[in-house]
């Protein structure tokens, strides 16, 4: 393996001014800079990061803080932190929290435990791990917005507006919602951005909050198996939805035929369903950078306070709406 001796040799340079160059300092000329990046490129140079750590006291390691993996959205917003890591050198530590608060927390402690440089946090829920109260590491929060920290996730209000007018376009004015946990500001948008962008005349006919891992309780099944003249299903989350559609498969009712469905997030298994899911479009790649940026900003010093990065969301209409006549 090339180390930075071989390069200043290769280079025709000094050990410092290779050292210079691979940690972007401004003491090299432009010349010499391309020449010794070029050089190491050639050699399959691989920096030791256990003895940067031991020199500069950085790991150039994050963890990463999810709340669940086995919903599909999770594991693509992982795969995004992890892509940007990666173009920036940087090593993802990944704790999945099992929906568990003490999964959580014993997932913060580990990566104290490893010394990761910054960490990037989507929350359970309204409580606060110990180890973050007063973190020894900046945090950066992603998808779910908290108070007091510095935030990257969608526009949620603006989601549930665009499914608002769209159920209104498609003249469904009786709905039924599947609402995500209202503990979670992000659930608790989408919702909102919903209902007050419904038009008078449109009606509420019945909602029954769930969990984000689409697992139905009795009450969800009831409400669906009785539907209530409601002919539009919102649901909180795809993994929601893609339940509300196979509880009403079970009780013979059709999609879109007897009642329309749509979600939110479009994970990939939303365009394998039959009907293929109409839902929300989170730019998951575009969220996952800028929580990268965020927290390298912060490792090196920045001063990002509590900074709120919002990205637009997108309708993306597919079979499980139905348009209605005017007089349905």
């Amino acid at each position: 393996m090339a180390t930075v001796k071989d390069i200043a040799a290769a280079a025709g340079v000094s050990v410092a001014t290779v050292s210079n160059v691979l940690n972007n300092r401004p003491n090299a000329g432009r010349a010499t800079r391309q020449r010794v990046l070029r050089i190491a490129q050639e050699l399959d140079y691989r920096p030791n990061r256990a003895a940067q750590a031991m020199r500069t006291g950085r790991t150039r390691a994050i963890g990463l803080v999810l709340p669940d993996l086995t919903n599909p959205f999770f594991p693509e917003l992982a795969q995004a932190v992890e892509n940007t890591a990666r173009s920036q050198g940087l090593l993802v530590c990944l704790v999945d929290s099992q929906s568990r608060p003490e999964g959580e927390a014993d997932g913060f402690s580990l990566l104290m435990q490893h010394a990761v440089d910054g960490i990037i946090w989507c929350p359970l829920g309204s409580r606060v791990p110990a180890q973050v109260r007063n973190p020894a590491r900046p945090v950066v929060l992603i998808d779910r917005p908290r108070a007091g920290y510095a935030v990257v996730h969608s526009n949620y209000l603006m989601g549930g507006r665009l499914l608002a007018e769209y159920a209104t376009r498609m003249g469904h004015r009786r709905v039924g919602l599947l609402s995500g946990p209202q503990h979670i500001e992000s659930a608790r948008q989408r919702r909102d951005g919903f209902v007050k962008a419904l038009p008078k005349g449109s009606e509420i006919a019945w909602e029954v909050c769930v969990g984000f891992d689409g697992l139905l309780t009795q009450e969800a099944r009831l409400a669906l198996k009785q539907r209530r003249r409601a002919t539009l299903i919102v649901a909180g989350n795809d993994l929601i939805a893609i339940g509300a559609i196979r509880c009403l498969a079970e009780h013979g009712v059709r999609v879109p035929e007897d009642v329309s469905v749509t979600g939110f997030d479009n994970i990939r298994w939303t365009d394998l369903l039959t009907p293929r899911l109409t839902t929300i479009a989170q730019p998951v790649g575009a969220i996952g950078a800028r929580a990268v940026e965020l927290v390298q900003e912060r490792m090196s010093g920045g001063k990002i306070g509590n900074q709120r990065a919002v990205f637009d969301v997108e309708l993306i209409e597919r079979d499980s709406v139905r348009k209605l006549n005017e007089a349905s």
